[in-house]
């Protein structure tokens, strides 16, 4: 008798652990998107009042087309910048300009006026490390300062608030920043602005860039 109730409480544990239901694997997450370029890129709520946005604002090689006409010899050197910005792994891109005249919409970036301008870039890679070559590389002719040289003006790294790959140049009239973070290189250009009002663009463009 001893035997058989052995047996019997083997198979009602053996039963006993088959039924137990077994925990179901918890999904791993699945990662945020990127945000779009258009975007990321500097927006009207982003840059002081009384600046218009440029008709030439959109994908990088529609503004390059819209210049042609206009500025030729730009269009030219920014075609060769965005070339190379591709061949380092740039998949999109986006570019807004703001400014209190016409004429600043196909002027230079960071050229002296008496306009009031500001101007964003984002442009997106394949990967982060593509975006910290492309930074390191410089962007439409801004090339970050080298380490321990730094003129009056520029900052590069953490003094900039904007994290280790970044470089600054702040002097009056221009306030210029090229920053890498996440999959993106951002470069924000503010002529005839204030420091508050730079210190504002970059924010809020540095904290679309996910």
């Amino acid at each position: 008798m001893g035997r058989f109730s052995s047996l019997f409480l083997v198979v009602a544990l053996i039963a006993a652990c088959q039924s137990t239901a077994q925990p179901v694997p918890t999904p791993t997450p699945s990662p945020s998107p990127h945000t779009a370029v258009a975007d990321a890129v500097l927006q009207s709520s982003d840059v002081t009042s009384g600046l218009s946005r440029c008709a030439g604002s959109g994908p990088l090689d529609v503004y390059i087309n819209n210049l042609q006409p206009s500025s030729p010899a730009l269009a030219s050197r920014l075609t060769d910048e965005w070339q190379s910005l591709r061949t380092l792994g740039a998949t999109s891109s986006a570019i807004a300009l703001f400014t209190s005249d016409d004429s600043a919409c196909t002027a230079e970036l960071a050229a002296v006026s008496k306009a009031k301008s500001a101007a964003g870039l984002v442009v997106v890679f394949g990967d982060e490390g593509q975006a910290n070559r492309a930074w390191e590389s410089g962007v439409l002719g801004f090339v970050p300062p080298a380490p321990g040289e730094l003129p009056p003006g520029l900052n590069r790294g953490a003094a900039t608030g904007l994290g280790l790959s970044a470089w600054t140049y702040d002097r009056a009239p221009v306030r210029l920043a090229c920053w890498h973070k996440s999959v993106f290189v951002a470069l924000v250009v503010l002529t005839n602005l204030d420091a508050a009002a730079f210190k504002a663009a970059t924010a809020a463009v540095d904290a679309r860039l996910n």
